[in-house]
């Protein structure tokens, strides 16, 4: 496979690019689909009941992966789960 352009910038492009498709497949190695949100307490609670819903815990293994509250009292979370209980 021949490479058209040989410069520094090109090889970090190509580099960057490799960096980040190996990243993101080591993120969704476990199988599980992440998302996080960034809400107030309330809005974040709702949030959350709204994938318990959704994706019951029994058959797509939700769940609030991790949280911390932000200074302006934000909370900031990450819920998991299974791609599909199929």
């Amino acid at each position: 496979m021949a490479v058209e352009n040989r410069n520094p910038g090109d090889l970090a492009a190509r580099l960057a690019q490799k960096l980040s498709r190996l990243s993101s497949e080591r993120r969704t190695a476990d199988g599980f689909k992440r998302e996080s949100f960034t809400l107030p307490r309330e809005k974040a609670r709702e949030k959350a009941r709204e994938w318990f819903s959704r994706f019951p815990k029994a058959a797509y293994m939700t769940e609030i992966e991790s949280w911390r509250e932000l200074d302006d009292g934000n909370i900031e979370f990450t819920m998991r789960r299974l791609p599909s209980a199929d």
